[in-house]
């Protein structure tokens, strides 16, 4: 009895086409309904329409397939139903058609109609459908497919230990088609087993393959949207938004179905099973589609797009799908045979009388050939997969009733091209089995990490403890006492802080009635602090990770460590200006990063100069904001976005360019700016931002690092709460690592929490990028990074872990870093030492312990030392303070 067809109910305003329903119509296997409630409110909307009806010729166009047709169709009918036109009553006849003829005529059509009854629209948004539905089935099993053949091919595996670096410098389809590859292949014995080199035919799945899901994400996005639009203003804006999609996703397949033809073709001629090779190879010359059939379809949908013909544009993409699933059925085929179908051949030789019977010693040589044969392991993965297949093919059979090696062949081709059509009843079944293999296998948890995120291996830790372990100290040398605050905050603290930084605030979801967002930096928990606990001075440092909801670029995070060094309270003009700034120099110098400069300038002096040039001042942060850019845009970029998007003239525009190249050292361009004359003394704000620099330049040159300072108009630091003296760190070394510190004063922020207005000004280290200067230095230096500080290696030869449990206590105790290791072979003792580079070692066995003695190495100079048992703790303690670490 045959199963019940699923019904699409189409034209309601509650029910929506997908492209799987729309495949399923046009291929017969779900039925269609109209929403009931549509009907009626047509029949109503009819009365409002032109009295004036005409016929109207529905065109066909014959190369067409009937799935093509029939989708074009329905899309048309729900087209016309969302617009209730009564037209689509006909139309809906027409539908329910077992074959579609090429030309029909649909009478009294209400002129007001005429514009809905666009075909090429509809076929240009049915065939995707069709496209975006069979290519996503497609996707999944073409990786299953290669991951055979990489079994066959006993295909170097390390091309697929691709890892997404979560700064969104990898291509994160690359990466998930490479992980989807090793669960296939998790365990195989097959696998890496061949001394040739990666072929590229190999090597280029994950890229070819990831291009392929990115298209299809691509268009499936686009047919979303599509689908389930009614009529539109202007049709051809269906072909200009699908035209790239679609073009995008051809030539994807292509390059999926060029490399699946070479494996298949390795895979034909590297079995070594008799006359099968010959076999194979002669089946895939006479019956799989080739190259140039790919590449004709390819340059026949490019000429069709150029000449606007857009349905046929489709139809060649859909004629290119189809023979991609042909080529995929025959590389499967090809695979299939390797992995399994030897014994199918020899049967049908048998069965044919090709070959005499084994004799009874000869069937125990194949029986143990058999043996080892059956010794071979796939991937678990792959495994899982060959015996669904093989289920499938062998249901309801004890085996395949072949006559000889060409029907062998041939059956399976036949079977594959049917399991791999997705019109196949069977083919759910295996899209199934392949997504319950990727989704379960226990290998998949090669854990993924989010993007802007990432660890941190021993080496980068050592680098990053001594970096915490400098930067804390100069804290501290400036009386700066420690603070911790949560990791988020209520969100209405944080907003109406950042300008227009604060859409990468990340929000959190609703729990417990508060509405709260991750901390986007340290300072505005330092000043919500403060006024919450009605503090009128604190010095205070931090040092935490803060978050972003960035787009990660190579070198940018979301998840980052900030430390911060922070001076509230009333004290001498520009005291704490000036030792911010000294400690930042400190900071920089006692890390040994390299050169680096400070660019300084003052809010003030910003916010006067945007006076003077006109600017309006509700408009002065968000021009700040464009001039922020400066360090990576070029003027004429900044102006074309302060003219175009912001509304500046460009003659305003022109006047910020005059000033925002103004930069020098501090002393000078500070005399210049001054002078008698100068447009700075005509503004309050500016002139007083001048006064405030130069008490902050004599300082800074008394305190001998006024030479890492660089006076720049073009630094504005972006953030609203700034209301002072404005500073940047910069690295000038190889590494490309941008801003590197950053901070400033700001007088009102604390307020904005509180009764109190407390001043404060700050300064934030940008630790990630300083970790990727120290790491990328002690690289050029060739060093390696020692991990560990462990100073002694207590070494037991042979098995007393107590012994072991008892020396190292002694170590312990007399606050020595050590470690133990319990093993026979005293080579395995020196490798632990120098593989984690410790020092000493400390080495007792039978003889040690029987004369009372222990035997002390010098890892490094390969000198051993014996002394009493007694003394061990005070010797290691004088040779460790001889030769610190």
């Amino acid at each position: 009895m045959a199963a019940e067809r699923r019904v699409v109910t189409v034209g309601g305003k509650g029910y929506s086409l997908t492209s799987s329903s729309v495949f399923e119509v046009a291929n017969g296997l779900a039925r269609f309904d109209i929403e009931s409630s549509a009907l009626s409110r047509i029949s109503s909307s009819s009365n409002s329409k032109s009295a004036t009806t005409t016929k109207f010729a529905l065109s066909i166009p014959n190369y067409l397939s009937p799935e093509e047709a029939r989708a074009s169709v329905l899309l048309l009918l729900n087209k016309l139903l969302l617009s209730l036109s009564p037209a689509a009553f006909q139309l809906q006849d027409i539908l329910k058609e077992t074959s579609l003829s090429p030309d029909y005529t649909i009478d009294n059509v209400p002129n007001d109609d005429m514009v809905l009854l666009d075909f090429p629209m509809a076929a240009i948004d049915g065939i995707s459908a069709i496209l975006d539905h069979r290519s996503s089935a497609l996707s999944a099993v073409a990786d299953a497919v290669a991951a055979l053949s990489c079994e066959c091919l006993r295909a170097d595996a390390s091309c697929f230990n691709l890892i997404d670096s979560g700064d969104g410098s990898s291509a994160k389809d690359d990466v998930a088609v490479a992980s989807d590859l090793k669960v296939f292949l998790n365990g195989s014995k097959l696998v890496n087993s061949s001394k040739n080199p990666v072929n590229p035919a190999v090597a280029k799945i994950s890229s070819a393959h990831g291009s392929f899901r990115e298209s299809l994400r691509w268009l499936h996005s686009r047919s979303r949207v599509q689908l389930n639009s009614s009529s539109r203003a202007c049709p051809s804006g269906t072909a200009d938004a699908m035209s790239p999609v679609l073009l995008s996703l051809a030539g994807a397949l292509w390059n999926l179905g060029d490399l699946s033809f070479q494996r298949a073709k390795l895979v034909g001629s590297s079995t070594s099973h008799g006359d099968l090779s010959s076999f194979m190879m002669e089946m895939l010359d006479a019956k799989c589609p080739r190259i140039d059939s790919l590449e004709k379809l390819y340059m026949s949908a490019q000429a069709a797009l150029s000449k606007k013909d857009y349905i046929l544009f489709l139809h060649e993409i859909y004629g290119l799908s189809d023979l991609v699933r042909k080529i995929v059925s025959w590389e499967a085929t090809t695979a299939f045979i390797f992995l399994e179908g030897s014994d199918l051949v020899e049967k049908s030789q048998v069965n044919n009388g090709s070959e005499r019977a084994p004799s009874s010693e000869n069937n125990a040589k194949t029986d143990k050939k058999g043996e080892r044969k059956k010794k071979v392991i796939l991937g678990k993965g792959t495994t899982a997969l060959m015996q669904f297949v093989k289920n499938r093919f062998l249901s309801g059979a004890s085996e395949l009733d072949l006559v000889n090696t060409s029907m062998v062949l041939e059956t399976c081709s036949q079977n594959f091209l049917l399991l791999l059509d997705p019109r196949d009843l069977g083919f759910d079944s295996l899209l199934k089995k392949v997504k319950e293999i990727v989704e379960s296998n226990e290998s998949r948890r090669l854990p993924k990490l989010p993007k802007g995120t990432r660890d941190f291996a021993k080496e980068q830790m050592a680098i990053r403890e001594k970096a915490f372990s400098i930067i804390v100290d100069v804290f501290k040398r400036h009386g700066a006492r420690a603070l911790d605050t949560p990791a988020f905050e209520l969100r209405e603290t944080l907003m109406g802080k950042y300008g227009e930084d604060s859409k990468l605030i990340y929000d959190l979801a609703d729990q417990g009635g508060e509405l709260c967002s991750l901390r986007y930096d340290l300072t505005v928990p330092f000043a919500r602090y403060v006024a919450m606990n009605g503090l009128t001075s604190f010095k205070r440092y931090q040092i935490a990770k803060v978050y972003r909801r960035d787009n990660p670029s190579k070198g940018r995070y979301r998840e980052f460590y900030q430390c911060d060094f922070d001076i509230a309270g009333h004290f001498e003009k520009m005291g704490p200006d000036f030792e911010v700034i000294k400690i930042l120099t400190e900071l920089l110098n006692e890390l040994d990063i390299g050169d680096y400069e400070v660019k300084l300038n003052h809010r003030k002096l910003l916010d006067g100069m945007l006076a003077l040039c006109g600017v309006p001042q509700e408009k002065f942060r968000t021009i700040c904001s464009s001039i922020d850019k400066l360090d990576k845009q070029t003027f004429e970029q900044i102006k074309q976005e302060m003219v175009e998007e912001k509304g500046l003239t460009e003659e305003i525009a022109d006047k910020i360019g005059t000033f925002v190249r103004e930069r020098g050292a501090p002393v000078e361009l500070l005399s210049k700016l001054k002078q008698e004359g100068s447009k700075f003394l005509e503004n309050s704000e500016s002139e007083l931002a001048l006064n405030e620099l130069e008490i902050l330049f004599k300082s800074l040159e008394k305190s001998k690092c006024i030479d890492k300072v660089v006076f720049d108009l073009s630094l504005a630091r972006g953030l609203d709460y700034y209301t002072g003296v404005i500073f940047e760190a910069v690295f000038k070394g190889a590494a490309q690592v941008g801003s590197i510190a950053a901070g400033g004063r700001y007088d009102n922020l604390i307020g904005m929490f509180g009764t109190k207005q407390v001043p404060a000004v700050g300064i934030s280290l940008g630790i990630e990028r300083v970790f990727a200067i120290m790491e990328q230095l002690q690289r050029d230096k060739d060093q390696d990074i020692r991990a560990a500080e462990t100073e002694v290696l207590v070494c037991i030869l042979g098995d007393d872990l107590s012994l072991a449990a008892e020396l190292v206590t002694e170590l312990w105790d007399a606050k020595m870093k050590a470690e133990f290791n319990v093993h026979k072979r005293v080579m395995k003792h020196i490798d632990r030492a120098r593989e984690s580079r410790i020092p000493w070692m400390v080495i007792i066995g039978d003889r040690e312990l029987n004369e009372g003695v222990v035997k002390l190495k010098d890892v490094a100079a390969s000198k051993e030392y014996e002394v009493p048992r007694s003394r061990l703790v005070e010797e290691l303690q004088g040779r460790l303070n001889t030769f610190p670490l």
